[in-house]
């Protein structure tokens, strides 16, 4: 089996369970946890109730769970329920997004930028009461 090809799952599928591999395409109805480590495209007319890990995700259908990418395009006929962590997201005209999003909260692993110090005051000041 070539590790480059993508997993699809046809208009007329239905599945449940676990989806490992680098990309998936699925346009029929899939159900439970999906890790990809690359695209996870997500056809016009499908339905995903997920768990989902991926580097890039596209939905055109409807999706409710869990989304964790680095970047995330709701497409015009895309139906978001859930929550999303994502660098970036887009979200075409026509589409729904409804839940909770968090964008750009996977570059949290930088240093947080220290609060500058405050200004020292000229020796002798006195604060005006």
């Amino acid at each position: 089996m070539n590790a480059d090809k993508s997993t699809v799952i046809d208009g007329h599928a239905s599945v449940e369970g676990k989806l490992r591999g680098k990309d998936a395409q699925i346009l029929g109805r899939f159900k439970g946890e999906i890790e990809v480590s690359g695209r996870l495209q997500m056809g016009e007319g499908s339905s995903v109730e997920a768990v989902v890990s991926a580097d890039v995700a596209e939905i055109g259908g409807e999706f409710k769970g869990e989304l964790k990418v680095r970047s995330l395009v709701l497409l015009e006929k895309g139906r978001f329920e859930g929550s999303v962590e994502a660098q970036t997201i887009a979200v075409r005209e026509g589409a729904q997004l409804n839940g909770s999003v968090n964008v750009g909260s996977l570059i949290r692993h930088q240093a947080p930028v220290p609060a500058p110090a405050p200004a020292p005051r000229p020796a002798g000041s006195m604060l005006a009461g």
